[in-house]
């Protein structure tokens, strides 16, 4: 140990929602302020849509039903343009024909975390879908992302077509909703303080601030 201060910050997102999206942008802005900052971080599967079928749904159909109709989605969608964009985001919202079913974008998300590429799976699966408008529910999409993150692509190729770990996956969303979360992303701090939604960077900023403050001269491990 270096006595550097270490905080669990544990994630749960799901690459196809465009708050989650807006929320990473956010608090990387406040980490990259603070590079000696003390989170150590996890990201957690929370599925928008747990029974969407395996191979996806027309897009349109799909958010017009979800929001009742067109207007009421072009509403929606226009408000999370405008705060995308805040954020220093251009979403490509209208590259995207499908939305997917995301449970095997979780299991690719949990294999980089044996690797220590959680992270980077999870940019990379945001970029991906909002900004080039792939289906992350394609084995060969996300194989290339798996292959862009310098993770084996033949090993994802093998476990994406059978169901290593998908049931584990879906445990541990349900796991979420019966400790009451809703909606995401949700920001879990130390185990202890909830944040949920796309926080402001200034916000993750005073966290980290009073965060390292508190701790003084105890780091804890």
């Amino acid at each position: 140990m270096d006595g550097k201060l270490m905080i669990k910050l544990d994630i749960l997102s799901d690459p196809i929602c465009p708050w989650c999206y807006i929320g990473k942008t956010q608090l990387d802005k406040a980490l990259a302020k603070h590079p000696n900052h003390p989170f150590v971080i996890e990201w957690h599967p929370f599925q928008l849509n747990p029974e969407m079928r395996s191979r996806g749904m027309d897009r349109r159909t799909y958010l017009e039903t979800k929001f009742g109709g067109k207007e009421n989605a072009v509403r929606v969608y226009g408000r999370i343009a405008e705060a995308a964009e805040a954020a220093g985001l251009m979403l490509n919202l209208g590259a995207i024909d499908r939305t997917p079913n995301t449970l095997n974008a979780h299991r690719l998300i949990h294999w980089a975390g044996i690797e220590n590429r959680q992270t980077r799976i999870v940019t990379l699966l945001f970029e991906a879908y909002f900004e080039k408008g792939l289906d992350i529910g394609d084995t060969d999409v996300l194989v290339q992302i798996a292959e862009t993150a310098e993770m084996d692509g033949d090993t994802v190729r093998r476990l994406l077509e059978g169901d290593a770990d998908a049931q584990d996956i879906r445990d541990r969303d349900a796991h979420a909703r019966e400790r009451g979360v809703t909606g995401v992303p949700t920001f879990l701090v130390a185990q202890q303080h909830v944040l949920p939604g796309a926080q402001p960077p200034e916000l993750w900023e005073k966290v980290i601030e009073e965060l390292m403050a508190a701790a003084g001269d105890n780091p804890v491990h």
